[in-house]
């Protein structure tokens, strides 16, 4: 008899798994140096930890997140929701996942902006995560692991519940979340890139935030910027070419 693997379990591994692959191939598109927000000589001189360093800090937090997925679909397991094998209308899920968005961003652009504000959160668990001066795509998920747990695991765990979105659908939103996150990390600008067209927050705009002169503009992830816009934390930019090849996310003043 052929072994299956449950929707929970694939809910809980394929969001790593893309993680990886995903980061994995914009790392072989490193070689890419024009279309790069920042040169070589920048990221090996301004981020702090090195990149076994990253990958550590990264697995650790998937660590936490693939438990704490575990506990919460072992708890709605129990729900009748995912006693039955009918999966719900195309309309619905698309419903689920634009709700599971805005409940996402929403939890995150709060959170993250208060660890900018309260100096202690951000000097001891915010800061690792900003270490990384010159984003890169395997390092998105380089946090403290308290950080990655409040603002990454619980708010996927809250806007998953909110949503009511099955297991089944839990596996396509949490990896295009994955996807989106590794994207806005990835210290490149590529032409034609889908993510750019559809979403205005991207790899430039997180790379604002990330500069020294952007730390209290663009606290928005992953998906949209309203809050930004909203509240007034909004940083616009320009890209530009540098003079040593590539390109520069540069802020404009209103």
């Amino acid at each position: 008899m052929a072994y299956k693997v449950s929707d929970e379990m694939l809910g809980t591994f394929v969001p790593v798994l893309v993680y990886w692959a995903y980061s994995g191939l914009y790392m072989l598109l490193g070689s890419f140096d024009k279309y790069r927000l920042h040169s070589r000589k920048e990221e090996e001189t301004k981020n702090f930890p090195s990149k076994a360093t990253v990958v550590r800090g990264v697995l650790i937090q998937q660590a936490f997140q693939i438990a704490v997925a575990i506990i919460l679909f072992t708890v709605i397991s129990k729900d009748e929701r995912t006693g039955t094998n009918l999966q719900p209308s195309f309309f619905m899920v698309a419903r689920q996942f634009v709700v599971a968005m805005l409940v996402l961003d929403s939890w995150q652009y709060f959170v993250h902006r208060y660890m900018h504000i309260n100096k202690f959160l951000y000097r001891h668990i915010h800061y690792k995560h900003h270490s990384l001066v010159v984003p890169f795509a395997y390092g998105a998920l380089y946090n403290h692991p308290l950080e990655g747990l409040l603002l990454d695991t619980v708010g996927g765990a809250i806007s998953f519940l909110i949503s009511g979105m099955t297991p089944h659908t839990a596996i396509f939103f949490f990896s295009f979340a994955t996807i989106k996150t590794v994207d806005d990390h990835c210290g490149l600008w590529l032409p034609g890139n889908p993510l750019h067209v559809f979403f205005s927050n991207n790899s430039a705009y997180h790379d604002v935030h990330h500069q020294l002169y952007g730390g209290k503009y663009n606290f928005s992830q992953p998906f949209f910027v309203m809050w930004d816009k909203i509240l007034g934390t909004y940083m616009p930019y320009s890209l530009e070419k540098r003079k040593d090849g590539g390109l520069e996310a540069k802020p404009v003043k209103d």
